[in-house]
């Protein structure tokens, strides 16, 4: 009896390695990474946590196109310029979007950002073609940007040169930017729904990534019917959906989409226009996700960057002083500055652009899929493989950049001072999928910048030599906290 049920042991054995050995066989020509282990996969190599440098050990290791597996599917990471630009630029059979377990009930496949196919091109059209109506571009909306700054400006000036944590209210005045374009109105700091809104993206942003994210994504069949952050991220989820319906009803109960104001509203006109195309994907869920991804991505993406604008400024006063400088001979201190004067100031334009390059927000760029075998570098990327476009290793690649590791304007300038646009600067991706709010985003970081240095000198708190620059892990790299002194420029408008 023992030596049947050890020899049916040994069978099972041989039977698993030779499984083992034939998927080795037939993923032959699938990219390098990490060895591939039972149900983990080859998360092993990762860690428990994910670091800046994350990939980037694994790019030196296996190369720039390399595949790393999450439990049994396939990331193919993609690093390197021309790599990138082959598989967002050339493939549009790498344009989907994945629909993990996680981003089908967070993206409902639906809206802006976790949709493919026919819905994701006819709401991506539509969102850029109204942007522009709403005035994208020109002074209307500008305007409003104008006025979120001046309150930013009034609230640091509440501190009376004290030091200050500027991190809520640039959320509130990003957010508050996203929420006039799509409700047509801002909301008081002080309301109450607003703030429970704010807190709801944050509760989102900072689970995407953490190991009980991976988790989710890994095992949701089991993490369902567990308690765990998960569960309170799906009502913050909800809760942001709600808000957004709330508005939807609103609006539709002025009956003012017939002379459309706001995104609702153009929108709605939308779906009227359409109740006989068989082929529309206008309807009232499909308007509530695309308002929750505006909201989302608007707001984080864009408060970071500010974020992290003040801090480098704060721990280079030198850089600082020189930008200001700049404005003061080009415009003096009364003239209204707009978005297209940034043409007439090459250092800060340089500066701007090196802020988002040296602290660039994201681990990597947005996630796509394969939809069907493609070969890249003379690798095959099988259908249905996650494609992770590593857009940290171009914009730190040390044969692009002269220091990358630094925060060198210099990047962007020539010899003669003049501002350089380059093609390595893929801070908002590229191809297909490239960052559909990215000229508001230019805009907003901007106007914000302008508005906040003519009106103070950023300093150190007494006693603080410099601010930590260790980035803190969420959705999007996070400037740790910290305050600084928002001191009035004597001569400030």
């Amino acid at each position: 009896m023992m030596g049947i049920r050890a020899l049916l042991i040994a069978l099972l054995v041989a039977l698993l390695i030779l499984v083992f050995l034939r998927q080795l066989w037939s993923r032959r020509h699938y990219p390098p990474g990490p060895l591939f282990l039972p149900i983990i996969g080859g998360m092993w190599e990762l860690g428990i946590k994910l670091h800046e440098d994350t990939f980037i050990k694994i790019v030196k290791k296996y190369g720039n196109i390399c595949c790393v597996w999450l439990g049994h599917q396939p990331m193919i990471c993609v690093s390197g310029l021309q790599a990138v630009k082959e598989a967002l630029i050339t493939h549009k059979e790498l344009s989907e979007r994945p629909l993990t377990p996680f981003f089908k009930i967070f993206g409902r496949e639906m809206g802006l950002l976790a949709s493919n196919g026919h819905t994701w091109k006819q709401q991506r059209r539509f969102a850029l073609v109204t942007l522009r109506k709403l005035g994208l571009g020109k002074k209307g909306m500008e305007h409003q940007i104008q006025e979120e700054a001046q309150q930013l400006v009034e609230s640091f000036a509440r501190a009376k040169g004290q030091p200050l944590d500027p991190s809520l209210p640039i959320t509130n005045a990003v957010s508050n930017v996203i929420c006039a374009v799509t409700f047509g109105h801002r909301f008081s700091l002080e309301d109450e729904k607003f703030q429970k809104m704010i807190e709801a993206i944050d509760v989102v942003l900072k689970f995407i990534g953490t190991i009980s994210h991976v988790l989710y994504e890994m095992f949701p069949w089991i993490m369902n019917h567990l308690p765990g952050p998960h569960k309170k991220t799906f009502s913050a989820h909800e809760l942001v959906l709600s808000h957004a319906r709330e508005e939807i009803e609103k609006h539709k109960e002025q009956h003012s989409f017939h002379e459309p104001r706001d995104y609702i509203d153009f929108y709605l006109l939308q779906m009227e226009k359409s109740r006989n195309d068989p082929n529309s994907t206008y309807d009232e869920e499909n308007l509530a996700q695309c308002i929750h991804d505006l909201l989302f991505t608007g707001t984080e993406t864009t408060a970071a960057s500010l974020k992290w604008a003040l801090l480098l400024l704060t721990n280079h006063p030198d850089i600082q002083d020189k930008v200001y400088k700049e404005i003061e001979d080009v415009f003096g201190s009364s003239r209204s500055i707009c978005y297209q004067d940034i043409k007439e100031l090459p250092y800060t334009n340089a500066v701007i652009h090196e802020m988002q390059r040296s602290k660039y927000i994201l681990l990597f760029g947005g996630a796509r899929q394969c939809t069907k075998d493609v070969k890249l570098n003379g690798y095959l990327i099988p259908k249905g493989a996650y494609i992770l476009p590593n857009l940290r290793s171009v914009l730190f690649d040390p044969e692009l950049w002269k220091t990358p590791e630094e925060f060198n304007p210099n990047h962007f300038l020539d010899k003669d001072g003049n501002f350089v646009d380059r093609e390595e600067f893929l801070v908002f991706s590229t191809g297909a999928r490239v960052c559909l709010a990215e000229q508001l985003a230019r805009i907003e970081v901007f106007i914000f910048l302008i508005k906040l240095l003519r009106a103070f000198r950023f300093q150190l708190p007494e006693g603080v030599k410099k601010l930590s620059q260790d980035p803190v892990m969420r959705f999007t790299f996070q400037p740790p906290p910290y305050k600084i002194c928002a001191v009035p420029h004597s001569s400030s408008s």
